[in-house]
């Protein structure tokens, strides 16, 4: 490698890991990201251990674990002060660094070490209250709703649907779809592309909002699937219905409809964001072909967390359940690196977004092995036997719901902090969880040693989640620091 490759990275919201067409989805289509990962290499064991918004862009912006980067949950208007992120060690490597779409930090302006941001984070209640101040306020600094009520008038809003940011209820944009924020975030992207200075190298994240709700897909894309005969939600053996009744809202849904034709929309809808997210995609891919980039372009993609979607008979994330916590990371076009012979592969090893910066920074030719929890993926690429981890610790705090786990690319454990409950699933014949084994004789060895790995990683912990031998329920989680 010569000269420093660009870095296309894209970045998804709420994309589950197995919702895509070269994951083996039955039902969506997605044919561009389907095209690079045959031409680079998926790792289909990739998790985000802290699966909100937040806590997984800390992770990914750091290279830190939560219990590092102090994202242990999710809680808005908490400073975002690291000495290292992503975007500012590019750029000690040369690079021109730019980020368009979704950042989720805190100030809300906070570049974080990008030249530049154009921002879009979505319709987001904390920055819409009466009393936010107004250089806080959405409609001051969110570059999208500017420039959609520019076009469109005054009045204009994401809301014009009724649909709320974390509801399952479902509908079509009201607008044309070229307003659609995922057109939004491809046209800016494209712009940069035109604009550029060709003789620096760039890293560019393409930061879509979608498929997290609103689930508001163009008409176009909607009618794909609506018609269609979905697959139903996972329900496992060890769920019930009851805490739905308890906890069930359309505002701010933790659990997702029952009613079998809400169900079918949610699901179609999801898709519809998917596919139409793709197309755009393919968009992003062609303008790097007709500006002669591609070849020297490393693309990724990944999203911050997944999306239960009717799962369980639950909706959202935050929890440690696989539609929640797997994501999709592909890596294509790994010829730019000067790495021949991977296209089409599939890598099982355990992997987390911490791991993103390192890599980038390897790929830059600016290895560091001494400031991340992370650690470069190019390794694991080079040879596939190698094991970046023996297991993943992944947490949240989430109220009742809060919750600690270890996963292999075999089975997980899952502890519930407040009320004590664990879980055990052999991912391997069960990859839905559909099948929880705590009590199954045959498995107790192997739950005794991931409790005694929980155990491990929770020592020391400000919460006293365990005293070195026991795991101890009830223990709530201290506050984030300011």
């Amino acid at each position: 490698m010569t000269k420093k490759p660009n870095i296309l990275f894209i970045m998804t919201d709420q994309l589950r890991g197995d919702s895509l067409g070269y994951a083996g989805h039955k039902d969506v289509k997605t044919p561009y990201l389907d095209t690079l990962a045959s031409k680079g290499v998926n790792f289909s064991k990739a998790y985000s251990a802290c699966p909100n918004c937040i806590a997984a862009r800390a992770a990914l912006l750091t290279g830190l674990a939560p219990e590092h980067n102090k994202r242990t949950g999710y809680q808005d208007n908490v400073r975002w002060d690291y000495e290292r992120t992503m975007a500012g060690e590019l750029r000690k490597a040369g690079y021109y660094t730019i980020c368009v779409g979704k950042m989720h930090v805190y100030p809300v302006r906070s570049y974080q070490g990008f030249d530049n941001v154009i921002l879009h984070d979505g319709y987001m209640h904390a920055s819409r209250y009466e009393d936010v101040p107004y250089y806080e306020n959405q409609f001051y600094c969110d570059d999208y709703f500017h420039w959609l009520k520019k076009e469109l008038g005054a009045d204009a809003d994401s809301t014009d649907t009724g649909l709320d940011c974390n509801s399952w209820v479902a509908r079509p944009w009201c607008y044309d779809e070229k307003y659609h924020p995922t057109n939004w975030v491809t046209d800016n992207c494209l712009d940069f592309l035109r604009r550029r200075d060709p003789d620096q190298p760039f890293f560019l994240m393409a930061s879509y909002l979608k498929p997290h709700p609103p689930l508001d897909p163009p008409q176009y894309y909607l009618d794909r699937y609506i018609g269609k005969d979905l697959t139903k939600p996972y329900i496992g053996n060890w769920e019930t219905k009851e805490h739905i009744e308890k906890d069930g809202r359309i505002f701010d849904s933790k659990t997702g409809p029952i009613d079998d034709e809400l169900i079918h929309e949610m699901r179609a809808a999801y898709y519809a964001l998917i596919t139409h997210l793709d197309h755009q995609i393919g968009r992003l891919i062609m303008a790097l072909i007709e500006h002669k980039l591609y070849d020297d372009t490393l693309i990724v993609l990944a999203s911050d967390h997944g999306e239960e979607l009717g799962d369980h008979y639950m909706f959202r994330k935050s929890r440690p359940y696989e539609g929640s916590c797997h994501i999709p990371m592909l890596f294509s076009n790994l010829e730019a690196l000067g790495i021949e012979g991977l296209a089409g592969k599939k890598i099982d090893a355990v992997v987390e977004l911490r791991d993103l910066l390192p890599t980038f920074l390897d790929a830059a030719g600016q290895r560091d092995d001494e400031h991340y929890d992370g650690v470069s993926l190019l390794d694991v690429m080079k040879d596939s036997s190698a094991e970046p981890r023996e297991y993943l610790h992944g947490e949240h705090a989430y109220g009742p719901f809060s919750n600690q786990w270890i996963v292999t690319k075999k089975d997980k454990f899952i502890w519930l902090t407040e009320t004590g409950e664990e879980q055990y699933f052999n991912l391997e014949d069960d990859p839905h969880e559909l099948d929880n084994r705590i009590k199954d004789a045959s498995c107790q060895a192997r739950i005794d040693q991931m409790r005694s790995w929980l155990i491990k990683e929770l020592e020391g912990r400000s919460e006293g989640f365990t005293d070195g031998k026991v795991l101890i329920k009830g223990r709530p989680y201290g506050p984030l620091t300011k």
